[in-house]
């Protein structure tokens, strides 16, 4: 999917949601354990729910992997289901994967070739040649980890490097490398007041944005700071959607979730 695809998304549904697909066994409903494959009968459930407020979907692979070969056949079951029924939604392959280069051309083949993700998440830490090979993929997208939500996000994000903190450092970097066009970035929703900063460093990036709802982040904060002209934002909702009610109820609940946050990014795109 190319990037001006996903703003035509937004526009039309008036909502930059991404769902995040992180399947629990133990926060499901349990008739679900049930079926012969409950992971992807729930996933299923859910996206049938609220593929009409979402732009987006995020399954977290180590959410799938804990599984075993059960579990990757759920994740692939679950992409084939969102790309065959509904493919304008763009696909996240939360799987932070980064390493050698040979090694994450392989990982880029897997995700993005065999799975046929629109995009995956990866870690800068081993530096160029280790994303490269992402972002060498038409149409593919890849989502660099720049200042997250976690308390460890402080061990070495914020450090100071010769007067610049490192995930600025991290963000001017990647601006070098080949095919830099495709990359967006991961910032946590709570570190809403450093959205200013990040947006002089990359203006016209797409960011995705975890850590609203659950995690305490603001939707109206992150969006006053980090919107751009094409919104720019992929704001990440996983337990505040997917496990609204353990009931029969959940996928009811789960739309009800989704679509309050569609109709505050709605008002939020018309005041923009």
């Amino acid at each position: 999917m190319t990037t001006q695809q996903l703003i035509e998304q937004i526009k039309l549904k008036k909502s930059f949601l991404c769902v995040g697909l992180d399947v629990d066994l133990n926060k499901i409903p349990e008739y679900f354990l049930e079926q012969e494959d409950p992971i992807f009968e729930f996933n299923k459930a859910i996206i049938d729910a609220t593929h009409d407020l979402a732009v987006a979907y995020k399954p977290n692979t180590a959410f799938f992997e804990a599984y075993g070969i059960k579990g990757w056949i759920s994740l692939q079951k679950t992409i084939n289901y969102i790309n065959e029924n509904y493919p304008v939604i763009f696909t996240i392959a939360d799987a932070k994967r980064g390493d050698i280069g040979n090694t994450s051309s392989m990982y880029a083949k897997a995700f993005f070739e065999d799975l046929n993700f629109d995009s995956i998440t990866v870690a800068p830490y081993m530096g160029k040649d280790s994303v490269e090979p992402f972002l060498a993929f038409e149409d593919k997208h890849t989502i660099m980890l720049a200042l997250t939500s976690n308390e460890g996000a402080f061990d070495f994000q914020t450090l100071d490097v010769d007067g610049k903190e490192l995930y600025k450092r991290v963000l001017e970097t990647s601006k070098t490398w080949k095919n830099s066009e495709n990359l967006m970035y991961v910032v946590g929703a709570t570190k809403a007041e450093y959205f200013t900063e990040i947006r002089k460093i990359v203006p016209d990036s797409f960011l995705l944005v975890p850590g609203v709802g659950a995690q305490g982040g603001s939707l109206s904060e992150v969006c006053k700071y980090g919107m751009n002209d094409n919104v720019g934002l992929l704001i990440n909702s996983s337990r505040g959607i997917i496990y609204a009610s353990k009931e029969t109820d959940f996928a009811e609940k789960a739309r009800a979730e989704a679509l309050k946050m569609q109709e505050e990014m709605a008002e939020i795109l018309q005041s923009k």
